[in-house]
Parts: structure tokens; C-alpha cells; sequence
């Protein structure tokens, strides 16, 4: 599982997005699972980085879920319409 750390606004973008596929490149796993409950400071930045993780992981075959979404950004994904690209892990 991949974890966001606690702050991912735009300064912490490139680095989180980095560091998310240094992640996936490591695992073997069939579905990629993000866990996001650790978010406490964000911004729209969050939902690109989470995204191109999402590319990245589909790129190599794999599903791709996220845990812990906060719902003040689930609220923003629904707000920029693209909440059905973030599925919640079970």
C-alpha cells in the first residue's frame, strides 16, 4: 500500500508524485492502493498527484483504489467531476 503523507498541497506535488511512483515500480501487487487518511493539509494538487498515480498504475496493468479519501476532497473530486476515477478501497 502507498501512503500520502500529511501535507500535499502544490509545493509537495512533484515530490509526492515521485515518490508515489518509486512506490509503484516496487510492488508486484495486482491493484495499487493509495492511502490517503493520513491528509490533513491539501489542495487540488492532492487529486492531480493521486491521478497520475492512477495513470501510472492502469500503465502497468493494475487496478487502482484509495483509502481514507478525506471527504472534504472527495467533495472537490465530485466538484471537478471526477470522483469515478478515485474508487474507495474496500
Amino acid at each position: 500500500m502507498l501512503v500520502l503523507p500529511p501535507k500535499l498541497t502544490h509545493d509537495e506535488a512533484p515530490a509526492c508524485a515521485y515518490m508515489l511512483q518509486q512506490g509503484l515500480a516496487g510492488q508486484t501487487d495486482t491493484a495499487t492502493v493509495v492511502d490517503a487518511s493520513a491528509l490533513v493539509q491539501f489542495d487540488s494538487s492532492a487529486l492531480a498527484v493521486l491521478l497520475e498515480c492512477r495513470r501510472e498504475s492502469s500503465a502497468l496493468g493494475r487496478g487502482f483504489a484509495v483509502k481514507g479519501l478525506p471527504t472534504r476532497l472527495r467533495e472537490l473530486a465530485a466538484l471537478y467531476g471526477i470522483a469515478g476515477l478515485l474508487p474507495a478501497a474496500p
